[in-house]
C-alpha cells in the first residue's frame, strides 16, 4: 500500500504572505460593470415582450426558450446570453405585473368619498384589462397553477394592500356611507367582473363579435358604476 501523503502546511512567512494578499483584495475596489449598449439594453427590452406574449399563452410551463427566441427574432444562444433560463425571464415579468396590478387598488383614496373611489377604482381595473391583456391572462396563469414563484408575494404584499382597503370599506359601511357587504368579497367581485374582460377575451369576442373592445369596456363601467350607485 502506498504511503498516503499529507498536505503540507505553508510557513508562517508564507501564510502571512497570503493573508495580506487576501486583506489587499478586499479592500481592492471592485471594477463596476461595463454599461450596456444601446443594442444591448434593446435586446433586454424586446426578450420580455416577446416571452409576454409565449407565456400568456402557453403558461410558464408550456412556453419554451425556443418559442421566445422565435418571436423575438433571434437566435436562442444569443437570447440565453442575456437570460440564461426562462425562469428570469417570467420573475421579471411577474416583479413588474405585480407594480402594475397593484396600483389601482393602492390609489384608492381612503379619505375620499366612497362612490367616486370606487368607480374610479372599477374604471382602472376595466382600462387594465383593457391595455394589458397579455399581463392579466399571465397572471391567471400563474393563479392557475398554484402561485408557486409569487406565492409570497401574493401571501403577503397583495394580503395586506387588501386587509388595508377592507378596513377603509369597513370604516365606511359602519358610517353608513354605503351599503353592509362583506369588504373581501366586493374587491374580488370587482377583480372577477373586470379580469374577465382579459381572461376570457375570445368568449368575449364570440359572444359580442369584434368591435367590443371599442365599445364593451365603457358600456360595461357605465354599468358596474351604476350598480355601485344602489349599494348606498
Amino acid at each position: 500500500m502506498p504511503p498516503i501523503k499529507l498536505k503540507s502546511s505553508p510557513s508562517p512567512a508564507a501564510a502571512k504572505r497570503q493573508h495580506k494578499a487576501a486583506a489587499k483584495a478586499a479592500t481592492q475596489p471592485k471594477e463596476k460593470p461595463r454599461p450596456l449598449t444601446r443594442i444591448q439594453r434593446e435586446k433586454q427590452d424586446i426578450i420580455p415582450e416577446a416571452a409576454l406574449d409565449v407565456f400568456s399563452l402557453h403558461g410558464f410551463r408550456g412556453a419554451t426558450i425556443d418559442q421566445i427566441a422565435e418571436v423575438a427574432g433571434m437566435s436562442k444562444p444569443n437570447l440565453l446570453y442575456y437570460f440564461p433560463r426562462k425562469e428570469e425571464i417570467h420573475r421579471r415579468l411577474i416583479s413588474e405585473l405585480l407594480v402594475t396590478r397593484l396600483a389601482p387598488l393602492r390609489e384608492m383614496d381612503a379619505d375620499g368619498d366612497p362612490f367616486p373611489e370606487i368607480r374610479s377604482y372599477i374604471r382602472r381595473k376595466l382600462e387594465m384589462a383593457r391595455d394589458f391583456p397579455r399581463e392579466s391572462r399571465l397572471f391567471a396563469n400563474e393563479m392557475l397553477q398554484g402561485a408557486p414563484r409569487i406565492i409570497e408575494m401574493i401571501e403577503v404584499d397583495l394580503k395586506n394592500l387588501v386587509d388595508e382597503k377592507a378596513a377603509v370599506l369597513t370604516a365606511r359601511m359602519d358610517q353608513g356611507r354605503i351599503t353592509r357587504t362583506d369588504p373581501y368579497h366586493l374587491i374580488f367581485s370587482i377583480w372577477a367582473t373586470t379580469q374577465h374582460y382579459a381572461d376570457f377575451d375570445v368568449q368575449v369576442r364570440a359572444v359580442l363579435g369584434l368591435s367590443w373592445a371599442a365599445k364593451g369596456a365603457s358600456r360595461m363601467r357605465r354599468a358596474i358604476s351604476s350598480n355601485c350607485s344602489s349599494m348606498g
